[in-house]
């Protein structure tokens, strides 16, 4: 009997762990600029070093909303410092949004209903960075200078946000084309 009880529970703790990770999606984040980029998120993230050519890979739980940016710039001692653009209250770890200007990736995980995840880019708060911006089930985003037609310019520029199926995943590239015409303003 007790040996069942367990079987029972090991079974539901299996279905438990797949059903919590298929309710996530994994955000993979690319420096392909020539230099050092210092990417962060939030709610989930927090920031790190990125070297260039380097991958930051990101678990975002279902129900999240958030974002992620480029900071450039930036000089650390331990956790604490300051980034020329971004910066988050001198924080490594990110738990506040970066100061402007800053090009952002915009998400929200499975909060949406319908089975959807929404994205977008937003240069509202300024441009930094040349951003790529991919969901593996939805449109690919470029935003390679200030005024990208793929980016909200405005708040309430509604017809930049795009829809995703749930349990996608996706990708932010940093100067996915650098040279190409890309603009980058430190």
């Amino acid at each position: 009997m007790a040996s069942r009880a367990a079987s029972t529970v090991i079974v539901f703790l299996i279905l438990a762990a797949f059903a919590a990770g298929a309710s996530a999606a994994t955000f993979t984040i690319t420096n392909r600029c020539g230099y050092t980029v210092w990417p962060a998120g939030i709610p989930v993230g927090g920031g790190t070093k990125l070297d260039s050519g380097h991958t930051w890979t990101v678990d975002v739980p279902t129900n999240t909303a958030g974002r992620f940016w480029g900071r450039t710039g930036c000089s650390f001692n331990g956790g604490s410092g300051y980034c020329d653009s971004g910066d988050c209250a001198g924080a490594l770890s990110c738990t506040v949004s970066g100061d402007p200007p800053a090009t952002l990736a915009e998400y929200s995980i499975g909060g949406g209903g319908g089975g959807q995840d929404y994205y977008d880019i937003s240069v509202v708060d300024g441009y930094t960075l040349p951003m790529d911006f991919s969901c593996s089930t939805g449109e690919a985003l470029k935003c390679r200078e200030p005024s990208c037609s793929d980016a909200y310019q405005y708040p309430n520029d509604d017809t930049k946000t795009h829809a995703c199926s749930a349990n996608s995943n996706y990708q932010v590239t940093f100067c996915a084309h650098e040279g190409a015409g890309d603009q980058v303003q430190r």
